[in-house]
Parts: structure tokens; C-alpha cells; sequence
């Protein structure tokens, strides 16, 4: 299985986020209640590979429809807010 790409994330001040890109190796979601981007943090530095598309590596939220076994099955996901929170936009409650 493929891991799913992070397709576009609109947190420009994520350390990961370059021009609505990604570029973290892999990214978790969820803590259990909530499908924040775990990985979010702000610095002044970015990280990540810049020639890299991030991707999601674990996902805690088992009440979605894309989550078998905390891993996640969309073909793709997007970052951005909801509301001040910074989450996963493609997370659907099963």
C-alpha cells in the first residue's frame, strides 16, 4: 500500500509548508478525537525536503471512512483550518 499524499496544505506557517506544499517526509493525524495534523509546528526555519510531497503516515481518527487499522486509504488528504484548528479537511466521519 501507498502511503496518501498530502495534496495541498493552506497552513503557510507550518515549518513543513512551502507554497501550499508539503514537504515533510510523512505526517500523523488525529488524537483520537480530533483529526488536527499532528505535525504542525511553527518556526522560522523550514524543514522537510523541499523536493519531497509530504505524506500521511499514521491517522488515529478510527471513526473515519478512510481509516482501516489507523492507516489511512484516501487517495489524497488536505491540511487547512477549521476554524483556528489546523486539521485534516478530508477527514468523514464512517
Amino acid at each position: 500500500m501507498d502511503m496518501p499524499v498530502v495534496t495541498e496544505c493552506a497552513v503557510e506557517n507550518c515549518a513543513y509548508n512551502r507554497d501550499h506544499a508539503c514537504n515533510a517526509m510523512a505526517i500523523t493525524v488525529g488524537d483520537v478525537r480530533h483529526p488536527h495534523c499532528d505535525t504542525f509546528f511553527t518556526s522560522p526555519a523550514k524543514g522537510g525536503d523541499p523536493s519531497a510531497t509530504g505524506q500521511v503516515g499514521a491517522c488515529k481518527m478510527s471513526d473515519c471512512r478512510h481509516n482501516v487499522d489507523f492507516e489511512c486509504h484516501a487517495p489524497g488528504i488536505t491540511v487547512g483550518y477549521q476554524q483556528t484548528d489546523v486539521d485534516c479537511l478530508t477527514y468523514a466521519p464512517a
